[in-house]
């Protein structure tokens, strides 16, 4: 690599860099959680989320620097100094191949956005953004699984009934260590992703570590996989149930349908399943709220950086405004579930059965860079109704029921148990 190319480097690095400095807030698709399956969800679907998993806003326009920046400053001349100074003695003594100029610009991004601490501020490589980029059509390609990154690792948070990761015996909570031959630990979600995602008909293994058991490994063939949106039923007790899996584009009135067919058989009481739903896109996370609060009722507030704050209220004259309402929520609940979790639990319109949820409130802008790259930017935090913050905070349920590794061997489901009985006996 020149000194020349190098200096490059050092400069792009510089402005993401203020640009991260300038924007760096907590905001919130798509993504965190990501879905194996194959193809847009911002949650990760193993398409990945393809960024669902945090119930996104748009981004304003885009700007060369942001608030009339026009350059790195004397202090941080210094400092990229440094790292030239550091890079000369690599290009000069190291003992192996040097990377790419690519791999090079990369890897110093990649370092300056790990210094924030926020797992939801990242850069993504071109090729990577190009699959987030696909249409939230709800079909893909991939292995049918909800997943996030904690702690560097990546978890399994749902997966899809007959699909090929439940088939293969995945499970909720399990850690995925290894995509065939590759070690993903500490990498980024996107990346993980992108290592499972892959043709429908090819294999794929994963290395699993599942609590109380020794790590083994799991054969999955990949599949075409069409997102189930909704699925609802009227059970034998009169009680209505509806599933809400993501809140894709058209998921309000996908549930909508849905509720108003199950009210027509006069239900006694409705059961609305958020759990495992990682998120997806703000607006219909306030449409959905609004099938069940009053229209103008406050659903959410979002903060932003320079304490500025919007709120979002319910638009429209609701679908089911006083059936009695149970609302299941668990650890893989995040994002857009978070917000309608929070709102109707803050306006006591419906009962929280389950498990605490998973804390994602915060906001990410997706810019894409020059070269097809993208960066997406914390930028806002989200607050219900009450003002309780989400964002690594959580929501706790009313009525606190855990769902044991046993009850999924023995297919039993205490918290849907749990919440009809409240319906039906109102304790």
């Amino acid at each position: 690599m020149s000194k020349s190319t190098s200096c490059n480097v050092i400069v792009l690095v510089a402005l993401v860099a203020l640009v991260v400095g300038a924007l760096g807030f907590a905001a919130g698709f798509v993504t965190h959680t990501v879905m194996l399956a194959a193809e847009p969800e911002e949650t990760f679907t193993l398409e990945v989320d393809s960024m669902l998993g945090d119930a996104a806003s748009l981004p304003p326009e885009p700007s060369p620097t942001p608030d009339g920046d026009t350059g790195p400053s004397t202090t941080e001349d210094e400092a990229f100094q440094l790292f030239w100074e550091a890079w000369s003695l690599i290009e000069r003594d190291y003992f192996g191949e040097i990377p790419s100029d690519d791999e090079v610009t990369y890897g110093a991004i990649r370092g300056a956005v790990n210094t924030l601490g926020d797992p939801f501020t990242a850069f993504i490589n071109p090729e990577i953004a190009e699959i987030n980029r696909e249409d939230d059509t709800g079909s893909f390609e991939g292995i049918g699984a909800y997943v996030t990154m904690r702690d560097g690792r990546l978890m399994i948070v749902n997966t899809f009934r007959d699909h090929p990761a439940e088939k293969a015996g995945v499970r909720r909570g399990d850690i995925v260590l290894q995509v065939d031959d590759t070690v993903i630990e500490n990498m980024s979600v996107y990346e993980a992703i992108t290592l499972i995602r892959g043709q429908a008909g090819t294999p794929v293994v994963l290395t699993i570590v599942r609590e109380g058991q020794e790590e083994f490994e799991v054969e999955i063939i990949r599949a075409r996989i069409d997102i189930p949106v909704v699925e609802s039923e009227m059970r034998e007790d009169s009680i209505a149930y509806v599933s809400l899996f993501d809140f894709s584009s058209d998921a309000t009135n996908k549930l909508e349908e849905a509720v108003e067919e199950l009210l027509d058989q006069e239900p006694k009481g409705l059961i609305l399943d958020l759990r495992g739903n990682p998120g997806g896109w703000l607006n219909e996370a306030v449409d959905t709220t609004g099938l069940f609060l009053s229209k103008d009722a406050l659903v959410l507030i979002e903060r932003f950086k320079d304490g500025t704050e919007q709120t979002y209220e319910a638009p429209h004259r609701p679908a089911a405004p006083d059936i009695p309402m149970v609302v299941l929520v668990d650890g893989g609940s995040a994002s857009a579930s978070e917000i309608v979790a929070g709102a109707l639990q803050d306006h006591e319109r419906a009962v929280l059965i389950g498990e605490k949820t998973f804390g994602k409130g915060s906001v990410q802008w997706p810019h894409e860079l020059s070269n097809g790259a993208e960066m997406r930017v914390t930028v806002a935090r989200w607050f219900t109704p009450n003002d309780r913050a989400i964002h690594g905070e959580g929501l706790e349920p009313d009525i606190e029921v855990e769902l044991t590794e046993e009850d999924l061997d023995a297919e039993l489901d205490p918290q849907l148990e749990r919440a009809a009985e409240y319906l039906l006996t109102g304790e």
